[in-house]
């Protein structure tokens, strides 16, 4: 799709991306690192409730990255994707939204080993949702969902 196109859609006119974006890989890495920003918020207010205790926090941050993965499936590929030009602005948004889950994670299992835990997990869950977005996560054939697998997970690395 041109950003021609994407102002077609929006119902502006089709040049109007282009006052905003110089091309479409910038619009793309645009909504990536808006995506990451909005991850970030999100793992901040569950680090913040109190109402949680800590592995509850935890499975919820696993949770976040597994139901943006569900519910907007190719934002969540681009945001692992790294932008032909000037990847710097993802990379930094990318690690403010994973200190905020290592924060999590800390909480969970204390502060030995925390982050080689958070970066297993943060892939394990990343894994998870790959999985299921490619059909490859059949119950029958691993014998658990992926609601099941996070809780698993929880339960293993926060001993």
């Amino acid at each position: 799709m041109t950003l021609r196109e994407v102002g077609a859609r929006a119902g502006v006119s089709r040049g109007a991306p282009y006052g905003h974006f110089a091309d479409k890989d910038e619009l793309l890495a645009a909504l990536a690192i808006e995506s990451w920003i909005a991850v970030t918020g999100r793992l901040r207010a569950l680090r913040r409730d109190d109402g949680r205790d800590p592995r509850e926090r935890l499975r919820g941050a696993l949770r976040v990255i597994l139901d943006l993965a569900r519910d907007h499936p190719a934002l969540y590929a681009l945001m692992f994707v790294a932008p032909s030009r000037e990847p710097g602005a993802l990379i930094e948004a990318a690690a403010e939204a994973q200190e905020e889950f290592l924060a999590i994670v800390t909480d969970a299992v204390g502060e030995e080993g925390a982050r080689p835990r958070g970066a297993l997990m943060m892939s394990s869950a990343h894994g998870i949702a790959s999985m299921e977005l490619g059909g490859q996560l059949d119950r029958s054939k691993w014998g658990a969902s992926s609601e099941e697998l996070l809780d698993l997970l929880v339960e293993v690395m926060s001993r």
